[in-house]
């Protein structure tokens, strides 16, 4: 039975909270009732370097979605997208290819294919557990730097999913992997890694999980063990301890840790894993909704961290999901929606602006990027998104 079904009644009335009626959580669709200003920001202030945009993946290797983001990025005053999907060898140059019209847009990052031929419910087969498989990635990605990489996309699969032989839960610090983060720093190419899930997505699916009405309608995202993904690995600690010690073995590469450290609840926890990682660089992906809800303290990072943090989507996004990041990091404005629609697609709360000077918009929006990844300086630089 599923959480869904679960919350039904025997005898078969519904839970809509009507008529003296409970209500069952996923019916909750509360309305605020506070009276703000409901102005939004069209467009970004500063040219802006989405660092994580999935063209692959989200495209349908379309040229018409192409050009209609293009039309799209002009909009909203985007320059730069990073393309996480390059792969490696010829699927680089496909892909390539595919952005081609508008490479003038568009910096792409290649992928390291774990599995290659072997059998996916069949770990012993995958490529990466044949020997010397670090050494032959480190020159697969001399190869795409050849081809045009600008950096190198990790998946979450990696600590999550991927298994050993054994049946063991493959570690993001295996040493295995050393040539490949070594050939990044030598090759110039700095790594952006997605370890791990939210915290909750860790915790029991139960009344104190605050994101229980998501993981309703998505219990496969659960890590928390149990049906249906039955989960037996790592905890969300160990799989970011697992990661930073990835950083601090290999002080010459960049490393760029997504959705803010996966870890965007605990800002203080992320603020020391920069302190103590210098060469360390996070991006907000899909983490507005956490980051805009404790304003105060995330105002404070992004003024302490304003070098080191980059702008990313997870995107391609249309504009009524473009705009709720404009007005987080541009305006002061109370407890307003951050994503489209009236219900949240996370947590069920709002969010409020950080009104970052200007100083540090630009660096978040576009510097900071500029300088970590190679291209992004050269297309900034073109007539049409010269810096404002």
């Amino acid at each position: 039975m599923s959480l869904a079904h679960a919350q039904q009644p025997l005898d078969g009335a519904k839970l809509d909270g009507t008529s003296g009626r409970d209500l069952a959580l996923d019916q909750f669709r509360p309305k605020s009732q506070l009276v703000l200003p409901q102005e939004t920001v069209r467009r970004a202030k500063f040219p802006v370097v989405d660092v994580h945009v999935h063209c692959r993946l989200k495209m349908r290797q379309s040229p018409e979605v192409v050009d209609e983001f293009v039309r799209l990025m002009d909009d909203q005053n985007i320059a730069v997208c990073n393309s996480l999907d390059g792969g490696l060898g010829e699927r680089f140059d496909e892909h390539k290819k595919f952005l081609g019209k508008h490479s003038n847009r568009f910096t792409i990052f290649a992928n390291i294919d774990w599995i290659g031929d072997g059998k996916r419910k069949e770990p012993a087969t995958w490529d990466c557990h044949r020997p010397d498989f670090g050494r032959r990635m480190a020159l697969a990605l001399a190869d795409a730097k050849q081809r045009g990489a600008a950096g190198l996309k990790i998946h979450k699969m990696l600590g999550l999913y991927f298994r050993n032989p054994d049946g063991s839960y493959i570690k993001v610090d295996d040493p295995r992997w050393d040539p490949i983060w070594e050939a990044c720093g030598e090759l110039s190419l700095p790594v952006l890694i997605h370890t791990a899930d939210p915290v909750a997505f860790f915790q029991p699916v139960d009344a104190t999980n605050e994101r229980w009405e998501e993981l309703n309608r998505h219990p496969r995202w659960s890590f928390s063990g149990g049906p249906p993904n039955n989960y037996t690995g790592p905890s969300h600690d160990e799989l970011l301890a697992a990661r930073n010690r990835v950083f601090a073995k290999h002080p010459n590469t960049q490393f760029i840790a997504a959705h803010v450290a996966n870890y965007p609840e605990n800002l203080a926890k992320v603020g020391e894993w920069l302190d103590t990682y210098p060469n360390m660089h996070v991006e907000i992906a899909a983490r507005i909704a956490e980051l805009g809800r404790q304003p105060r303290t995330a105002r404070n990072f992004f003024l302490r961290y304003q070098d080191r943090i980059l702008f990313g989507t997870d995107g391609p996004r249309s504009p009524g999901r473009l705009r709720p990041h404009w007005r987080l990091l541009e305006t002061d404005h109370e407890y307003f929606s951050y994503a489209e629609g009236q219900y949240p697609p996370q947590g069920l709360w709002g969010i409020y602006g950080l009104d970052l000077p200007d100083k540090v918009l630009r660096k978040v929006y576009h510097e900071n990027a500029a300088k970590l990844i190679a291209g992004v300086a050269e297309r900034l630089s073109s007539s049409a998104f010269q810096a404002e």
